[in-house]
């Protein structure tokens, strides 16, 4: 492919628009980290409530990323993405204006539904339109902006507490300031919606769809014609040998009658994710950290200082993805997060009971805790969080990526929603050195499944991928 016939500027808008996506995903994640203070008062929530509340978005996310999976191959990778912008609109609204926590609860899911298809659709649109040799950078853009939306939901949530004197406290038109966290988000999700109509659909869908006239001229915008010819005939070939409307039976082997193996790969990069407890860190950060005795304010500038590290660890991963590989990436980060997280568990099990009812860990060891939870966040954010979602997009055969997005993303949110409502309980009985403990087992076993079970994407077309 000629270097010179790429058209760099609209790759660099598509994938800018595209990934406004997992900003979406990120604020809408990160946000109620700072507001349960007011969601418990306003509602009279204890701990399962919380944990209900907080998870709600998940129930949504699970059920949008299946869904979007397959409605991305019926209405297109961008249509799709527009129904996942009014829903973030929706849901904002809905829940900065909440008079219940059932209503709180089906605001929360609407959100989901947004997040779970904007966390499957953003990163195959992504890569079916960016060429092979930039595809893991480009692709890895995404974690970037998941965790600049969680930093941002962070920052947001700590300026209007801060200048209204609390989360609970009154800010503007009357309203307490955790309201108005959620209010804020429409921002971010209006610049979505309007930008979505100045890119291009999908090439990919566009021949699935045969559409091929379309999708030549979407790839000769993005790489020049020359290269947009070989593409459309590379894409065509790819589908002729199997040219139907991609459905979930494509997921099983027609030779063998069982689920194909990249299936259980996929779903294994899905659920290990999520079993390492990452969410944790960003659903519950503030109110753990104050557990262990941080102040709110304190607490919400850790957060901050999280969500930095996490974009500089992300921006690492799109310097070195597509030289070292896929694979190193996350055998590396496996391996971090389980020696990180074995800290945190040994930290947390020296902690003893105070006079609030919280927790204090002594001496030293909650700055060691503090250090060690920041060291996993980066551990992370240069393996799992962008590496996984990277493989996913682009790992699978062109007939069954839909639907294989569909069900490895829907395996995705189950296991987030389980690590995270579970986690309130958790962290009481059986405590949080034992609760670690889980997610430090779960990082181990991790490494093992990598180096099993995961081949390497690094550089190949598309239409290559087998499975």
């Amino acid at each position: 492919m000629e270097r010179t016939s790429v058209n760099g500027a609209l790759i660099a808008l598509v994938v800018a628009v595209a990934t406004i996506g997992g900003f979406m995903f990120g604020y809408d994640s990160g946000v109620i980290n700072g507001t349960q203070k007011g969601l418990e008062a306003a509602f009279d929530l204890g701990r399962l409530g919380i944990g209900i509340n907080v998870g709600a978005i998940l129930v949504g996310s699970s059920i949008g990323a299946f869904g979007a999976g397959r409605l991305s191959d019926l209405i297109g990778r961008r249509s799709t993405m527009m129904v996942s912008a009014v829903l973030f609109l929706v849901s904002a609204l809905l829940a900065g204006a909440a008079d219940s926590s059932a209503v709180f609860i089906f605001a929360r899911i609407l959100g989901g539904l947004g997040v779970g298809a904007a966390s499957v659709t953003s990163p195959v649109y992504i890569s079916e339109v960016t060429p092979a040799n930039i595809r893991g950078r480009l692709s890895s853009v995404q974690q970037v902006m998941i965790i600049a939306g969680l930093t941002g939901a962070f920052v947001a949530n700590f300026l209007l507490a801060r200048f209204a004197g609390g989360s609970t406290a009154e800010l503007w038109g009357g309203y307490a300031a955790w309201r108005w966290m959620f209010w804020l988000q429409v921002v971010p999700a209006t610049i979505y919606l309007l930008a979505l109509f100045f890119i291009p659909e999908s090439p990919r869908y566009l021949v699935a769809k045969g559409r091929v006239d379309e999708a030549s001229k979407v790839l000769s915008r993005l790489l020049g014609p020359a290269e947009a010819n070989r593409k459309v005939a590379e894409i065509t070939a790819s589908l002729s040998a199997d040219h139907h409307r991609p459905r979930l039976s494509d997921l099983i082997d027609r030779g063998t009658g069982r689920i194909r193996p990249i299936l259980w790969v996929g779903i294994g990069l899905a659920v290990f994710q999520q079993l390492v407890g990452i969410n944790v860190v960003f659903y519950y950060g503030a109110t753990l950290w104050e557990a262990v005795g941080f102040t709110e304010d304190y607490a919400l500038q850790i957060n901050i200082l999280s969500g930095v590290l996490s974009i500089g660890a992300c921006l690492l991963t799109i310097a070195v993805i597509d030289r070292i590989g896929r694979k190193p990436l996350l055998l590396i980060g496996s391996a971090g997060m389980t020696v990180t997280l074995a800290t945190v568990a040994w930290a947390f099990s020296s902690a003893v009971p105070n006079a609030g009812g919280g927790v204090t860990l002594p001496g030293n060891t909650g700055l060691i805790a503090l250090v060690a939870a920041n060291l996993y966040v980066v551990f992370f954010n240069v393996s799992w969080g962008p590496v996984m979602w990277v493989m996913l997009g682009e790992m699978f055969p062109n007939q069954i990526r839909g639907s294989a997005l569909a069900v490895s993303g829907f395996a995705q949110w189950i296991a987030n929603a389980a690590i995270s409502v579970s986690f309130p309980t958790l962290a009481v009985k059986p405590g949080l050195a034992v609760t670690y403990g889980f997610y430090t087992a779960a990082a181990l076993i991790s490494f093992f499944f990598v180096r099993a079970m995961v081949h390497e994407t690094r550089g190949r077309e598309l239409e290559d991928m087998q499975g």
